[in-house]
């Protein structure tokens, strides 16, 4: 069987798996004030989800395995949204920088990520293994539940 990366599997799948793997390895070092903090400026609420810190250094870990090199400023474009100013019209709006850089911290404390020496942060080739690994797990289970459904 060819080897399965991440670019082959389901994004949400994969985001979601990661996310409890590194919930369940306890490893990743979480500030005390995620339960506090709002992720952007244009946000008007604190995320629902309790478990949102894992799940954005999941999604983190995603996009630095498609897109190496990536910065905390590149990190805030992508988590940005629209600025929503009442009667005046929208605006983009940037993404949290203090909440890109712990995430990017917290995923260096794994060595799943470095510091690239041209500038931003890179996937080691232990991370990119274990993301491969995770994206394996992701695309048998679809398979075994493809299979499960075709029977019935």
């Amino acid at each position: 069987m060819p080897s399965v990366t991440v670019k082959d599997v389901n994004q949400q799948d994969f985001v979601r798996a990661l996310s409890a793997f590194l919930k369940k390895s306890g490893k990743l070092k979480v500030p005390e004030w995620v339960d506090t903090v709002k992720l952007a400026r244009h946000k008007e609420l604190a995320p629902c989800d309790d478990n949102w810190f894992y799940t954005r250094a999941a999604s983190t870990a995603r996009h630095l395995y498609l897109r190496g090199g990536v910065g905390v400023g590149s990190m805030i474009k992508v988590y940005g949204g629209r600025q929503r100013n009442g009667v005046c019209p929208a605006h983009f709006s940037v993404g949290s920088r203090n909440v890109a850089r712990k995430v990017l911290q917290a995923l260096e404390g794994l060595k799943m990520v470095e510091k690239d020496p041209n500038g931003g942060r890179r996937l080691t080739p232990q991370g990119q293994r274990d993301l491969d690994r995770i994206a394996g797990q992701v695309a048998s289970a679809n398979k075994k539940q493809r299979s499960l459904q075709s029977a019935i």
